[in-house]
């Protein structure tokens, strides 16, 4: 097969040799933040160090696993808007130890999320099967030629800026512009990199919530679908991010925190797989399954799949 292969009824990815199988059923891939800042779930694993509380990580990624994950995502840099840029020794210092032993306790998909060259290439050794970038190949000149020497998977993110540089406003955006359109591009072009490269396990992510509108975020999710023009498997991470607190906010009330989202996420969840994703990042596994279980139903008894 090819390292990207679209069968009739779906995706399968290779990843340096192990088969990330999208074809059945969309895949669930659930977030193990190490660190202290990240907008939901930021200092969870922090010990007294403070560095990363690796029994408390493992403990909380296995319960993934046994909820039905099929892909850890590990992060070791917080990308809110804002988020304050670390060093490639401290992110491979919050994440490698942990990747080595999630590894050595279990066989599921791991992914890296991160830019840095630096930190995948400790990430792959320590044994992560996919490297999770945020901007598309676009950061670090030497990521896709790491990338293609490990012959990993990759997920290429459409962001317009770094992290550091957004903010929290619900104004920004593309103003004036179709933001599919703008995406596909971009997107065309961090392929194009990755290929160049020899990289062709490939995942695109529209990046909602980094550098859009509200608007933008929901006109993504709504033609979510329009992404697989570029004909790879697509990544829908929605998982309690403010737009969805901008949308179910009352009237002279505040935005609802992330802690509070979860119903929202669960909606938005399951327009992404109504809408095609192949993969969903989520922080609640089960609530995930959950979605995806009733969808699957749904297209069942509707004669999608037998």
């Amino acid at each position: 097969m090819s390292p990207t292969e679209r069968t009739p009824a779906g995706f399968r990815l290779d990843c340096a040799g192990r088969i990330l199988d999208l074809s059945g059923q969309p895949a669930v891939m659930g977030v193990v933040n190490l660190t202290p800042d990240s907008f939901f779930d930021g200092g969870r694993f922090i010990g007294t160090a403070p560095s990363p509380d690796l029994g408390k990580a493992l403990e909380s990624a296995l319960d993934m696993v046994s909820a039905g994950a099929d892909i850890i995502d590990v992060g070791g840099e917080s990308t809110r808007p804002g988020a304050v840029a670390v060093s490639a020794e401290e992110e491979i210092e919050r994440t490698a130890r942990f990747i080595a032993l999630l590894r050595s306790r279990s066989d599921v998909f791991v992914s890296i999320d991160t830019w840095k060259a630096a930190v995948a290439g400790e990430a792959l050794r320590a044994g992560a099967d996919i490297v999770n970038d945020i901007s598309g190949f676009t950061f670090d000149p030497g990521m896709a030629a790491l990338c293609g020497r490990h012959r990993c998977g990759v997920v290429l993110m459409h962001t317009p800026v770094r992290p550091g540089e957004m903010q929290w406003s619900h104004d920004t955006g593309t103003a004036g512009h179709d933001i599919v359109a703008t995406v596909l591009e971009a997107l065309a072009r961090s392929i194009g990199i990755a290929r160049s490269h020899g990289v062709e396990s490939i995942v695109t992510d529209p990046g909602i919530g980094f550098g859009k509108s509200v608007e933008e975020n929901f006109r993504l999710l709504a033609r979510l679908d329009e992404l697989h023009a570029l004909g790879l498997p697509i990544l829908a991470g929605v998982s309690r991010k403010s737009f969805l607190g901008q949308a179910i906010r009352r009237d002279g009330e505040g935005i609802p925190p992330p802690p509070e989202r979860l119903d929202a996420t669960t909606s938005a969840n399951t327009i992404a797989l109504l809408n095609g994703a192949d993969i969903l990042r989520v922080h609640d596994v089960g609530a995930a399954i959950q979605a995806r279980a009733v969808v699957e139903a749904l297209r069942r008894s509707c004669g999608g799949t037998e």
